[in-house]
């Protein structure tokens, strides 16, 4: 790793008016904002630092942590709900005006909330995995579930169940990663958090709201996308299965698919070179403006 890289496993912070955002840098180019993933232990820095070292090369990488992970200052609001906010106070802090956005799960789910709120903020949008509605499979879906038990009664069993179903070879799940995940998963402010997200009461609550809600769901207005987006996915995905990609895949104005085969939820990790070759392709091609 070079010394810029090694630099950017050092957390940096911006004060704002609700809290300090935390974040890793790496690169000189154009902005590019990578948004991490939910779930037991997850941070920015672990969902995406195997892929700085090629995204750096080209573009001036921003890893934002969300409020309510253990990293960034949490705050009162549902995770959901803060993230897209930090995401504006994040952005407007740093002077930027237009970025290019990579989300992962539950990040691709805010940057496109984020990119529908501010059209002309967001230049180009890679998704792995997680947007859209489930059409042919159950819901929730099998590691949805395993989440749910997790958080509702945490172990390290159920937290190593549940990280398997992340993944297509389970051979990635090693101890390390059980322990290194483990130890912030089960702090007191982040299990809250998670179960403000995925605890029984608030899965059914949120599945009540959605029935009686008269504002259309996000993926209800993908037709209205500006943004030039690529969406990945893992064929053998068991949290977002791959059938979720279809609407979004149908409605959004400008994007293309590329979906990846022996490979579960974590694209960016378990199909790392590929994933990497074919995000690069789209960020950089001359042609997307």
């Amino acid at each position: 790793m070079t010394t810029e890289l090694t630099h950017a496993s050092t957390l940096r912070e911006l004060v704002t008016d609700q809290g300090v955002l935390r974040y890793r840098e790496a690169g000189d180019g154009p902005p590019l904002l990578l948004l991490h993933g939910s779930g037991p232990g997850v941070t920015g820095w672990r969902n995406f630092r195997g892929n700085l070292p090629a995204l750096a090369e080209h573009f001036r990488c921003l890893v934002l942590e969300f409020p309510g992970f253990g990293v960034s200052d949490p705050t009162d609001r549902h995770p959901m709900v803060a993230a897209g906010d930090a995401v504006s106070r994040f952005l407007d802090g740093l002077g930027l005006h237009r970025v290019d956005v990579i989300g992962n799960s539950m990040g691709g789910i805010v940057g496109v909330q984020w990119a529908l709120a501010h059209p002309d903020r967001v230049r180009r949008l890679v998704t792995v995995g997680g947007i859209g509605p489930n059409l042919l499979s159950p819901t929730p879906a099998e590691g949805v579930n395993l989440l749910t038990e997790f958080v509702e009664d945490p172990t390290r069993e159920r937290l190593a169940r549940w990280l398997r179903s992340m993944v297509c070879d389970p051979a990635l799940v090693t101890e390390e990663m059980i322990e290194e995940r483990w130890r912030q998963a089960t702090d007191p402010a982040v299990l809250a958090a998670s179960r403000r997200m995925y605890g029984r009461e608030a899965v059914a609550a949120r599945a009540a709201r959605a029935a009686a809600s008269r504002t259309p769901p996000y993926w209800a207005m993908l037709h209205t996308l500006k943004a030039r987006t690529l969406i990945t996915w893992g064929r053998d995905d068991r949290v977002s299965p791959v059938d979720m990609a279809l609407l979004p895949m149908r409605t959004i104005p400008d994007v293309e698919v590329h979906i990846f085969p022996n490979c579960g939820h974590w694209v960016m990790i378990e199909q790392k070179e590929a994933w990497e070759r074919t995000v690069l392709a789209f960020l950089t091609r001359k042609d997307a403006s």
